[in-house]
């Protein structure tokens, strides 16, 4: 029953919104992804800075591909390759292009609606934007309801099983120990506090990314006279062109835009949380970011695996077997048996950072509900320990079933007040484009032009007395209406 429901909500109804959100958003925003494609990569630039005590938006960025790029970039892509053939890839891609659009918008608002902690750092995130967006505090309290549920226990615990279980397979090391391992090497992690997480998010995920973008590259490098037919084939099995394809058009469609859409997370309401933490000067800065990061994980780390499945010749239609021993199986038919050690090695890096991230993601919520709770904290995070070991050692199929339906219900939220919230979200928009007509390479968001917004004037002060500084040597910034 449980699958049913899972695979109508999850399966069929969230993909039509998603894509059909991430569209509208694409068209009304003038393409926003597209004409901020090149300024991405300047923004990117500008975001190694961080403010004295506070994280900067390459952090807040590297925290929030630690929970993007995680498992289903390794065996999300090998499920979408086996059961709807190379075609697949072609439509996460297209997923991803429109899901740039809705993570812009997310992360735009959760930065505008964030709040200071009174640490010196700030939260925020869809709960935020509902409740001081859209005055809804009844939809603010189930969203942080679900997330704590979904990301920070259940989610917890699925990780756990697939890290454990995957280092028993390369190196024989029993679940029961490396459960407990890992829950010490976590806990050590989660008492240091979001500074902390932040700071093994910065050193794990580029090794972990880059590691893997540089072995997908050698695997391309020695089939490199098939990459152009590997290419085309991707592309007309995307239209049923290709005859040795050609019956799985409808699963290639469906696999690709389920798996995009989990892998990459657009709009599903998670990376607006750590996307809040940053400090920066206006929030559409870390909306282009943001929007990065889902170029990031899907056209470069799952594109990565598709061809290093589809280019190692293991691959046949019909492929029988998990999404990890397929991507295991087709790295060793390339380079050999330490193939397999090195994809069980890398899963364990992206399992790893993605519980911190969401671990993160629960905690925000538990804040959001209980306040500055010490004892609450305490709590949660020996309770995430513990399920993290619990996991390591059960299998909780019947338990993560549940967690897809609540992570469904949780973007349903999200989506429902990013609708309600999109023309906040366009003039936020707008006044960024305007500053950069203007010539102002790093546009500045002054709260005192938008009196009618429910924002936290302390976490924009530091921006506004910037702003002064900068007016008083001469800019002129334009006023957003």
């Amino acid at each position: 029953m449980l699958e049913m429901i899972n695979d109508f909500l999850s399966g069929k109804l969230l993909i039509v919104i998603i894509v059909g959100l991430g569209g509208y958003f694409t068209i009304r925003s003038r393409f926003v992804q597209f004409r901020h494609f090149f300024h991405m990569f300047s923004v990117f630039k500008e975001s190694l800075q961080s403010s004295s005590g506070q994280l900067s938006s390459f952090q807040a960025l590297m925290l929030s591909l630690a929970g993007r790029v995680g498992a289903g970039n390794i065996a999300g892509v090998g499920i979408a390759v086996t059961l709807g053939g190379p075609g697949a890839v072609f439509w996460m891609w297209v997923t991803a292009l429109v899901g740039m659009a809705s993570s812009y918008f997310e992360c735009s608002l959760a930065q505008v609606y964030k709040r200071s902690d009174g640490d010196g750092l700030y939260r925020g995130g869809p709960a935020y934007y509902i409740q001081y967006g859209l005055k809804l505090r009844w939809m603010a309290i189930l969203f942080a309801a679900l997330l704590l549920v979904t990301y920070g226990f259940t989610f917890n615990g699925l990780q756990s099983f697939t890290i454990t279980h995957s280092l028993h397979d390369a190196f024989g090391f029993e679940p029961h120990y490396s459960g407990i391992v890992l829950a010490v090497l976590l806990g050590l992690v989660f008492f240091g506090g979001i500074k902390r997480i932040a700071s093994v998010s910065d050193l794990l995920v580029p090794v972990k990314t880059l590691a893997y973008i540089a072995v997908t590259l050698y695997v391309i490098a020695t089939q490199i006279e098939h990459v152009p037919d590997m290419l085309l084939t991707i592309v007309r099995s995307a239209f049923g062109v290709d005859p040795a394809f050609g019956g799985l058009l409808g699963s290639a469609i469906v696999m690709g835009v389920k798996r995009g859409v989990f892998a990459n997370e657009a709009g599903l309401g998670s990376a607006p949380n750590v996307a809040a933490v940053a400090a920066v000067k206006h929030p559409a800065a870390q909306g282009v970011v943001q929007a990065f990061s889902v170029f990031l994980d899907t056209f470069v780390i799952c594109t990565c695996t598709a061809l290093l499945i589809l280019l190692s010749g293991f691959y046949t239609p019909g492929f029988e077997g998990d999404g990890i021993a397929l991507t295991q199986n087709s790295l060793a038919a390339v380079v050999g048996d330490w193939g397999r050690i090195f994809v069980s090695v890398a899963l364990s890096l992206f399992v790893f950072t993605c519980i911190l991230y969401n671990y993160y993601l629960g905690e925000n919520s538990l804040q959001f509900l209980f306040g500055r709770n010490r004892v609450a904290l305490v709590v949660f995070r020996a309770l995430v320990m513990a399920l993290v070991y619990w996991g390591s050692v059960q299998n909780l199929s019947t338990v993560f079933a549940f967690a897809d339906i609540t992570m469904t219900c949780l973007a349903f939220v999200n989506l429902i007040a990013l609708a309600m919230l999109f023309k906040t979200g366009l003039r936020v928009l707008h006044d960024y484009d305007e500053q950069r007509r203007a010539g102002i390479k790093a546009p500045v968001f002054d709260a005192s032009r938008f009196p009618e917004l429910d924002l936290d004037r302390d976490a924009w002060k530091p921006i506004e007395a910037e702003q002064n500084i900068e007016s008083s040597v001469g800019k002129t910034i334009p006023i957003s209406r």
